[in-house]
């Protein structure tokens, strides 16, 4: 395996190298010898094996074997700094151009035994159907397409109207009165030609209406309004498909966002059991919220805010370069404290009908 070193920094104090690579953090290394910067000056001036760069190392006077320095170079792996030369691109010129600052993004993760290409690729190959084209959901699109997901499949059933200006940047006052299922797809085509799009004009009133879009997809995200229910049907249906599921909304001064892994984590039905019931003051209070009809407060700023999170989301269980970081958990994010994340666990509801509905997944059956 060809090594390459990541973009880095270094400067000898004393006895001591110090590295920067993240800039949030430097790392000391105890080098009173100069091995380790020498090998780490070997590895800029080229990717090499661990034998190349004995041997590079050896005409410098520094006596170092293959193994000495295949220790080494694991050594440098846990600390984030070296990375499989071979793993770097795409393998095609326009590909890498075009997707530059995604590979440079998993460069921080990879290593050298995962590439870049291995983070990117999976996402490229994936179907996410995308809930919502509105707020929240048109900006979850264009973070999508930036990311280079393959395939989306985009439902909504509303048409572009002029208010939809202050928060939904995918349309065009030429667009008004037009589907924004179609439009959005449209814009999709326009952005990266690569991309498959899909739409579904559709209003959503069962589990059973998102049925035949659901299957072969890889993740669902996004949010319904129109009916209260709405979100708990989308809930089911990828539940009982075994499909990630993110959801994410907002109100006046907050933003939310949760995920479900089906199986694994408790879902939005689970959540709802668990809210109050009956005339006391909780359940009343919960009832006159969830049958509000606001005005629509949403800004454009809040709005690319809560489809930037699902994004992220959907990114981490497409790509794993980091575990989801609101699989079971309610996320908000307050305007009034700074927008601070929260984390708030769904409580798991160990009856639940829709859990049930789970298939097994592979390498978990009982």
């Amino acid at each position: 395996m060809r090594v390459a070193l990541k973009e880095c920094e270094w400067e000898t104090i004393g006895d001591d190298l110090l590295v920067v690579f993240d800039a949030r953090e430097a790392i000391t290394l105890d080098d009173p010898e100069g091995h380790v910067a020498a090998l780490l000056a070997e590895l800029r001036r080229a990717p090499q094996t661990a034998a190349e760069l004995s041997v590079s190392l050896q005409r410098r006077g520094i006596p170092l074997s293959e193994q000495d320095v295949s220790g080494g170079l694991s050594g440098l792996d846990s600390l984030g700094l070296v990375e499989d030369a071979d793993g770097r691109t795409l393998g095609d010129p326009d590909e890498d151009e075009r997707h530059f600052s995604n590979l440079s993004f998993y460069g921080t993760y990879a290593g050298l035994e995962r590439r870049r290409a291995a983070f990117h690729r999976p996402l490229s190959q994936a179907h996410v159907l995308v809930l919502g084209v509105g707020g929240g959901g048109s900006s979850l699109v264009q973070c999508l397409a930036g990311l280079g997901v393959g395939e989306m499949t985009l439902v909504d059933q509303d048409r572009v109207e002029s208010r939809n200006f202050a928060r939904q940047f995918l349309y065009h006052h030429a667009d008004i009165g037009l589907s924004k299922a179609e439009r959005a797809a449209a814009w999709v085509r326009d952005y990266d030609p690569r991309i498959k799009v899909h739409a579904a004009d559709r209003w959503v009133s069962s589990p059973e209406d998102l049925d035949d879009l659901i299957q072969g997809v890889d993740l669902v995200a996004g949010g319904l309004d129109g009916h209260p229910h709405a979100n708990l049907w989308a809930n089911e249906a990828a539940v009982r498909n075994g499909v990630p599921y993110v959801l994410g909304g907002a109100n006046r001064s907050q933003l939310m966002y949760l995920s479900v892994d089906p199986g694994r984590t408790a879902c939005l039905a689970c959540d709802y059991a668990d809210r109050p019931t009956g005339g006391g003051p909780d359940a009343v209070a919960y009832r006159i919220v969830e049958n509000m009809k606001l005005s629509n407060p949403l800004t454009g700023p809040m709005a690319m805010q809560v489809g930037s999170l699902l994004a992220l989301e959907a990114q981490r269980y497409l790509t794993g370069y980091e575990p989801p970081r609101a699989a079971g958990h309610r996320v908000t994010l307050d305007l009034r404290n700074g927008l601070v994340p929260e984390w708030q666990p769904l409580p798991r509801n160990p009856d639940c009908q829709v859990c049930a509905l789970a298939p097994a997944r592979e390498g978990e059956r009982g």
